[in-house]
């Protein structure tokens, strides 16, 4: 049987299928890279967009929740080509699974802080938390969450956690811990830097830094993931990441580079 195609002469069928095989590749390159990211850049990464697009003409699309429920979407194999971590771990963990083209590298360092949308005064913050004032401390899950870890670590120890036990609101990302805070609904929570930092937020925030020497240094890891296979676009992604542009941005947002 005989179909339309048949009655094609076969030079314009070349150019037929040229053309189609064009419009495939333009359909490719048109889709947009998606970047698993952690929570806790969740304002950052839209500038980050921004830049990386400007430059390169290659759109993003990100796709935010705490790192270790990305790592769990990635193990249940979510189309993720890239993957910006809040820790070093959990993207060590994929590249041994082997989930990822190569080893994570360290984009930025984390800043823990606490923070209020109350005056509530920080200067003693450890013995702040103990008294009656204080009704509510939220924290990001630690399991989950590389900033709740180190809040966690950091109020073991001091001998704190036992104490606020009965007071503490596990977040399931530094993000749900943010809105807590700006909307009140707990009196203070260990969060990133970045929240205070972030120009798009409109409410009057108080907030200490915590010691770095006191947690463990939040190494912020990358990889990019088999998904990508050897995709020029991720690729470009990774290193504009790595690059002096975004480090500058990183640093505007209170990340330390190393």
């Amino acid at each position: 049987m005989k179909t339309a195609a048949d009655f094609i002469p076969k030079i314009k069928r070349a150019g037929l299928l040229m053309v189609a095989g064009l419009l495939l590749t333009v359909s490719s390159f048109a889709q947009s890279l998606k970047i698993a990211t952690a929570a806790n850049l969740q304002s950052i990464i839209e500038v980050l967009q921004k830049d990386f697009k400007q430059k390169t003409g290659i759109d993003i699309e990100p796709i935010v929740g705490s790192s270790g429920n990305l790592v769990a979407q990635i193990r249940n194999g979510a189309p993720f080509d890239v993957f910006l971590s809040a820790d070093m771990d959990f993207p060590e963990t994929l590249f041994k699974a082997g989930l990822s083209t190569k080893a994570p590298v360290v984009y930025a360092l984390g800043s823990l802080i606490i923070c209020s949308n109350q005056d509530i005064g920080f200067e003693n913050w450890e013995r702040t938390l103990l008294t009656r004032r204080i009704k509510k401390v939220a924290i990001a899950n630690p399991a989950s969450a590389p900033y709740g870890l180190a809040a966690v670590t950091l109020l073991k120890k001091d001998g704190i956690l036992d104490n606020i036990k009965s007071k503490t609101v596990y977040g399931e990302s530094i993000a749900q811990v943010n809105t807590y805070i700006t909307t009140g609904v707990v009196d203070v929570g260990f969060t990133t830097q970045a929240l205070v930092k972030d120009p798009a937020n409109k409410t009057k925030l108080y907030w200490k830094a915590i010691n770095p020497k006191t947690y463990a240094p939040i190494r912020q890891g990358m990889v990019i993931l088999k998904h990508a296979g050897n995709s020029p676009q991720a690729e470009k992604f990774y290193q504009y990441i790595l690059s002096a542009g975004a480090k500058r941005i990183f640093e505007q947002y209170g990340y330390r580079i190393q």
